[in-house]
Parts: structure tokens; sequence; C-alpha cells
């Protein structure tokens, strides 16, 4: 486990937080079926940025006070790449979300 996914998970340690990107995942990934199924390659650069409505919401209605989501401390493309780990782990159960 790399030093970022170490402090991602700390910066999750809340079950509900990470409800909510699970969910956001899960968004994230209709909404790429959608935009392939459609055909609307314009919102393709939205892609990314689905989650972040559910993440942030994680964060201020579970985070620890003062929490900030991930990508202001570590940059977007580590923290999507820790955000995506996180949600392989909870499929596989190694992370609790309830």
């Amino acid at each position: 486990m790399n030093d970022n996914y170490k402090i991602y998970l700390d910066n999750h340690s809340n079950p509900k937080c990470r409800l909510m990107h699970f969910i956001g995942q899960w968004a994230t990934i209709l909404f790429t079926l959608g935009v392939i199924y459609s055909g609307s390659w314009l919102l393709i650069p939205a892609i990314p940025l689905v989650v972040y409505p559910f993440a942030i919401s994680g964060h201020i209605l579970f985070g620890a006070k003062g929490d900030r989501p991930s990508f202001t401390k570590m940059g977007f493309i580590e923290a999507k790449k820790a955000d995506c780990k996180m949600f392989v782990d909870i499929m596989r159960g190694r992370l609790s979300i309830w």
C-alpha cells in the first residue's frame, strides 16, 4: 500500500463518507455507459468529475471537522487513483461502508 493511499484512507475513515464515494463511483460508471451509449462524446471530459458532488457531500456531512477532499492535498490524479482503489477494496469486502 503506497503512502498516498494510506493518507487517503485516513481521510476516509468514516464508513458513511466512504459510502458517498462508493455511490459516486457507481454514478460515474453509469454516466460513462450513458455517454458511450448515446454517443454524447462532448461529455467525456465530465466523466472524472461526476463523483465529486457525492464525495464532497460525504466529507461535509460525515467527515471529521476541517476535513477536506483529498484532491486538495495530493492532487487530482493521485486522489482519483486512490478513490478507484478504495472502490475496488469496497467491492472486494476489504473496506466497510456501513
